[in-house]
Formats: C-alpha cells, sequence, structure tokens
C-alpha cells in the first residue's frame, strides 16, 4: 500500500489492518482462517465505510467481506423480528364475523399457554381478558 493511499485511510480502518496484520505474521499456516472477532470487526467497520474501502484497506478478499456481511444483514433482521408484549384490538378492527387470534402467555415455572381462538367477538375477548386477569390476581 503506498503512502498516498494510507493517509486516505480512517483511523479505524488503519488500526484494524495493522491487529490483521500483526496476526497474520504471527500464524505459522498462512492459510489460516480469520477468527470470527475481526470478521465481526471488519463487517462493522464495513458498515461504516463502505464495502470496498474496507476490503481494501484489510487487503481481505471484497467477495468474502460481502458474505460475511450480508449473514450479518440477516441475523440482525431477525433479531429484530420480537413479538409484541401487548396487542390492543378495538371492535373497529373486529371484522361481523369474527376474529382468529392466539393468545399466548408465559406463567411461573416455565408453563406457557397458548389458545387459537377463532369466530369470537368482542364481547368473548373481553370477556375471556376479564377472566384471566381476574385469575392473575
Amino acid at each position: 500500500m503506498n503512502t498516498k493511499q494510507s493517509t486516505n485511510i480512517p483511523l479505524a480502518l488503519s488500526q484494524a489492518r495493522h491487529q490483521l496484520d500483526l496476526w497474520r505474521s504471527q500464524q505459522p499456516n498462512k492459510r489460516t482462517r480469520l477468527p470470527k472477532e475481526f470478521w465481526q470487526q471488519a463487517v462493522t467497520l464495513a458498515q461504516e465505510h463502505g464495502l470496498n474501502k474496507t476490503a481494501r484497506a484489510l487487503n481481505v478478499k471484497y467477495d468474502s467481506l460481502k458474505k460475511h456481511l450480508d449473514q450479518a444483514d440477516v441475523q440482525s433482521s431477525v433479531s429484530l423480528k420480537t413479538e409484541p408484549h401487548f396487542i390492543e384490538v378495538t371492535p373497529s378492527m373486529m371484522t361481523s364475523g369474527g376474529v382468529e387470534c392466539t393468545i399466548e402467555w408465559a406463567e411461573g415455572h416455565n408453563a406457557t399457554v397458548r389458545m387459537h381462538i377463532k369466530g369470537a367477538g368482542v364481547s368473548e375477548l373481553a370477556a375471556l381478558a376479564g377472566v384471566l386477569r381476574s385469575s392473575r390476581t
């Protein structure tokens, strides 16, 4: 890497490159896979500085970094899909034919209760909610 290129590299990329070069110099086998921690750091840097710039600065294959970046994107999108703790159902949201839903709640001692309700109206759901609420107190 020439001097002009190295002056244009952000400090975080330069430091990561130095760490990687040091790690590589300590490996007896030059074909040793890069550690998972390095790839996690490289993905974070690529998200901030761009894929091509990061791959060039760290001297890693563009396609390898892209693969790790894509995997990280998939994992983060999966982890963002969390189940809601509370959903309010108003009468205006209900159709005249009733509603179909699954109600699930966790009790103490690792007990989980799941109910699938089909065709219930607002009054039935309100009564069920009252029973569930009164049984918890």
